[in-house]
């Protein structure tokens, strides 16, 4: 499942930097606007210490966990809706992406250039809200007159999508953003202005707060007033210190970096929260198959049935689908072994409409 979340932000408030510490990659990190001017991706790993747990227990062959695309992208600045800048480009390779991971910057320090001169992340995710609200206004009104004239012979469904556009519309004109609209539209609509037309601000967010060493735990003057912006977005926002966690990522062994996070008072590196956030924002769950040769997480959406997740393994699973054996993860680990849960009758068979539970332990029967 090839999920994207791409990196956004204004020029250099630490987008390549944090992509090089997520993926290890070799980004350009420069001290100045449009360093990337190409889309970076790297795939990373999502830490999940189940699979740790699983692994311990089984020692399998190998072990594949679950992962997410992340795209660093080119740095967006006032005019991009126009193509100033890398705009047209930037606009471009956000469009394809299936969440965003906003950074802002949220640490002085004036050896750092800033685009517009100053430490402001409320005014840069305005800068670039507004870039995407423009675009997407443009999107819209596109889309209007094409409904409209087939509205005009009584298409039913031309008619409803087109009351949806002009909510949308006047919702835009505003300056807000679709996502924040979301809630209000039904199935249809919300598939219309995500799907069909892909608008940028109907895209789920997450904010990541570039902060200096001082202000990981508790933040500081500028995440607060960011914090309390975004308050109506119900978005979650987290801390990071791109420079750290290049530092963690450069190091070349596990003990290194645990000698280092202990220095630190870090808990863990602050990289996996944001995969973590990053995963449950595309709204995603992870199962497990689990035997001799191989441990492995697989990636569905949250709520999908027992039929589509055999699918994520293979076509004919989904298509040939039987039943599906399911082990509770606690069940798995409590008892020590497949053996010992079905001796104690704890593995469950289930059919076409069982709805998969994060951290289930599944295995298929097929026919094709």
């Amino acid at each position: 499942m090839a999920l994207q979340c791409g990196i956004v932000g204004l020029p250099n408030v630490g987008k390549s930097t944090l992509f090089n510490a997520l993926t290890n990659g070799k980004a350009l990190a420069a001290n100045y606007p449009f360093a990337t001017k190409d889309p970076n991706v790297g795939i990373i790993t999502v830490p999940d210490v189940r699979l740790d747990k699983l692994t311990d227990m089984v020692q399998p062959q190998r072990t594949v966990p679950t992962t997410v695309e992340i795209v660093d992208i080119a740095g967006l600045i006032k005019g991009a809706s126009k193509g100033e800048g890398l705009g047209n480009q930037f606009l471009a390779n956000i469009r394809e992406v299936d969440a965003i991971v906003h950074v802002v910057r949220c640490f002085d320090d004036d050896n750092v250039v800033h685009v517009d001169g100053s430490v402001n992340p409320v005014r840069d995710k305005e800068i670039i809200d507004l870039e995407l609200s423009f675009k997407d206004l443009e999107t819209v009104e596109k889309r209007i007159d094409k409904t409209a004239r087939a509205a005009k012979a009584g298409n039913k469904e031309e008619l409803k999508a087109l009351e949806v556009l002009t909510k949308v519309k006047a919702h835009l004109e505003t300056g807000r953003v679709v996502r924040e609209l979301l809630a209000d539209l039904d199935d249809d609509g919300r598939y219309l202005v995500t799907k069909d037309l892909t608008l940028l601000t109907a895209k789920p967010v997450l904010y990541v707060c570039n902060v200096d060493e001082a202000a990981i735990e508790t933040g500081n003057a500028h995440t607060a007033a960011f914090r309390q912006a975004v308050a109506a977005e119900n978005a979650e926002v987290i801390h990071i210190c791109a420079g750290i966690e290049a530092q963690i990522a450069e190091m070349e062994s596990a003990e290194e970096r645990v000698e280092f996070l202990e220095m630190m008072g870090l808990s863990e590196p602050g990289v996996n929260r944001l995969i973590r956030s990053a995963y449950k924002l595309l709204n995603l769950i992870t199962y497990f198959t689990v035997g001799e040769k191989e441990v492995r997480a697989w990636t569905v959406r949250n709520g999908a049935k027992a039929p589509e997740a055999a699918g994520v393994i293979h076509s004919d699973f989904e298509k040939g689908f039987i039943r599906a054996e399911v082990i509770k993860y606690n069940d798995f680990v409590t008892l020590g072994s497949e053996a010992k849960v079905k001796e104690a009758g704890k593995m469950a068979v289930e059919g076409k409409e069982y709805m998969v539970i994060d951290g289930d332990l599944m295995h298929f029967r097929f026919n094709v």
